[in-house]
């Protein structure tokens, strides 16, 4: 899997990628993440990126010209599954997006900046646009960050025990379990006994119970697609 990542700081994203399990899944060559510096692909003498907005309000908005010469020298060399724009007016990414990227080959994340980007970038090359949450950060850097982190994680062969990701939170709409370690004991506080039982059937018969219930308490809204979804099958 490719992601290129268009955007006007680089440098935000240096760290994210290069470290922990995304920096193994690309030594593994699972996954290809290449950050494209949009001041590279400016027509202006200046490298400027951005322009005042014609509607006369605050802020600046990045030009169409250095967004189309990033894209058109990418799309020469490879075909793009999707063209996504990190953006306050997207549809909220969630553990299902997340999935059905990560079946995805190759994926370009364009990110807003400013005041975002001119409208005729978002109609002519844009495929899909994708929000983090109901706020507003400072470019599309960070909310890039989360969605690869997000989507390549659940690659097969990235993360060692995989297993482990068929009981992550929101993957079932279900919250994940407690979790234990050693000590069996510490300041009073004792693991459940079931958890050291080693009936493995009985365990994982309360971890879903306990998922259930911690979902139904904190994630109302979680719980009722669960019963939906059930109700259905």
């Amino acid at each position: 899997m490719r992601f290129d990542i268009i955007c006007g700081v680089p440098e935000i994203l240096t760290s994210c990628f290069s470290e922990s399990i995304i920096k193994r899944a690309q030594e593994k060559s699972l996954v290809e993440i290449f950050v494209h510096n949009l001041h590279d692909y400016s027509n202006d003498k200046h490298c400027k990126i951005d322009d005042i907005p014609y509607s006369g309000e605050a802020g600046m908005v990045l030009k169409p010209e250095p967004i189309y010469n990033c894209i058109s020298h990418l799309e020469k060399e490879r075909k793009y599954d999707e063209i996504i724009f990190l953006s306050p007016d997207g549809k909220v990414f969630n553990q299902k997006i997340a999935t059905e990227l990560s079946l995805k080959k190759n994926i370009i994340l364009l990110c807003g900046h400013y005041k975002g980007i001119d409208e005729r970038v978002r109609q002519s090359l844009v495929t899909c646009e994708i929000s983090i949450g109901d706020y507003v950060l400072t470019g599309g850097e960070l909310a890039a960050a989360v969605v690869v982190d997000a989507t390549v994680r659940l690659i097969p062969g990235v993360v060692g025990d995989a297993e482990s990701l068929l009981t992550d939170s929101f993957q079932d709409n279900l919250l994940c379990a407690s979790s234990y370690t050693r000590p069996s004991e510490f300041m009073s506080m004792k693991v459940p006994e079931i958890l050291l039982s080693g009936n493995h059937k009985e365990i994982r018969k309360y971890r879903l119970l306990e998922r259930i219930e911690k979902t139904k308490k904190l994630r109302k809204d979680l719980y009722e697609k669960f019963l939906n979804k059930n109700k259905d099958e």
